[in-house]
């Protein structure tokens, strides 16, 4: 049943302009670093700097809205931070209430807003390209994705294997994630308030009775997570600057 007063075909249609929202307001503990990972140096830079950049040097985003931690005292530091197209918010505890934050924030509701992790700085205009492509498809909205390629295990309380799971129309999500900004923003909300666990954006979406589209992605778009990442991270952007 749709959780949402809201649906696709009940909300005005969308314009093409496309904003990006960043929520970059975490600490990132599992890095165990000084700072929070994002401001971590990589290569020339540091994470958010990467993935700032490539979100603003893309044509067809026309601003890039980035949700901070309170404290923040990094972002000011940024080569990007003084662009036009930046706008910062005040992020909340958990990712969902930065993205909503953000949203709120946007001076036109009938945007497409692409939600892009601030520690994924390999995304490709490429892979922007195509998931932008995807709203004649995909109206309702859609993620980048890669199909699970190695065989899934189910872990016992124990820590035994339980079962193996068929990996068969099983995708990990990725980001960007897109959709019309009025809509994501009135399910995160309702969703939020409904106490739902929101783990992504497309989460929100499926909750309310939507069903996003699955964009095949770069496997190079990796999440820098743990202190292996940042190596790999490097080793892809110099391989992209390269090509």
């Amino acid at each position: 049943m749709n959780q949402s007063e809201l649906s696709v075909d009940r909300m005005p249609h969308a314009s093409q302009t496309v904003v990006a929202i960043v929520p970059a307001a975490g600490v990132g503990s599992r890095m165990g670093a000084d700072c929070p990972k994002q401001y971590l140096p990589l290569l020339n830079g540091c994470i958010l700097g990467y993935t700032l950049q490539l979100l603003l040097n893309h044509p067809a985003i026309s601003q890039v809205v980035v949700a901070l931690h309170p404290q923040d005292r990094y972002f000011s530091q940024l080569p990007q931070a003084s662009h036009p197209k930046i706008l910062t918010v005040v992020g909340g505890s958990q990712r969902a209430d930065s993205v909503l934050a953000a949203l709120k924030q946007l001076s036109q509701p009938d945007v497409w807003a692409l939600v892009h992790d601030a520690a994924r700085p390999c995304l490709t205009h490429a892979d922007i390209d195509k998931l932008l492509a995807s709203r004649q498809q995909f109206p309702q909205g859609a993620i980048l994705a890669a199909p699970v390629r190695d065989t899934m295990k189910r872990a016992a309380v124990d820590g035994s294997i339980s079962e193996t799971v068929s990996r068969d129309a099983l995708w990990h999500a990725l980001t960007p994630q897109l959709f019309p900004a009025q809509l994501l923003q009135h399910n995160l909300s309702q969703a939020i308030a409904a106490g739902v666990q929101i783990t992504d954006e497309a989460s929100a979406m499926e909750w309310a009775g939507v069903h996003p589209g699955l964009v095949a992605g770069r496997s190079d778009n990796i999440k820098v997570t743990h202190p292996e990442d940042l190596p790999l991270a490097a080793l892809f952007l110099q391989h992209q600057q390269r090509s």
